[in-house]
């Protein structure tokens, strides 16, 4: 059994005990949280209507930084160059349990 569950702007496709990581949320570390699940398989595949009453359940493990990327911006001929970089903030959840 699998759910595709939408946070973040992003969907992820996810089993029960796996760890993903998502875009950082308010919890902390060892907090339950519940998902929103798009569509549910276990055999067929549920969308819509048949889905409003599922629930996907994650524990927060950890909050952490991506490693960094670097953003450069050079002009050439005038001198111009700006070096910067960005760490994305994430939370990492274990899928504890899908309710379909």
């Amino acid at each position: 059994m699998y759910a595709i569950i939408a946070t973040g702007g992003k969907q992820y496709k996810v089993s029960e005990g796996d760890l993903v990581n998502i875009e950082k949320i308010n919890a902390a570390e060892g907090d339950t949280v519940s998902l929103d699940v798009i569509a549910v398989s276990d055999g067929t595949l549920k969308v819509g209507a048949d889905v409003a009453s599922a629930k996907v359940s994650a524990t927060v493990v950890a909050q952490g930084k991506e490693k960094k990327v670097i953003v450069y911006h050079y002009k050439r001929k005038s001198g111009y160059h700006k070096k910067n970089g960005h760490r994305q903030p994430y939370t990492q959840v274990k899928i504890e349990k899908i309710e379909a």
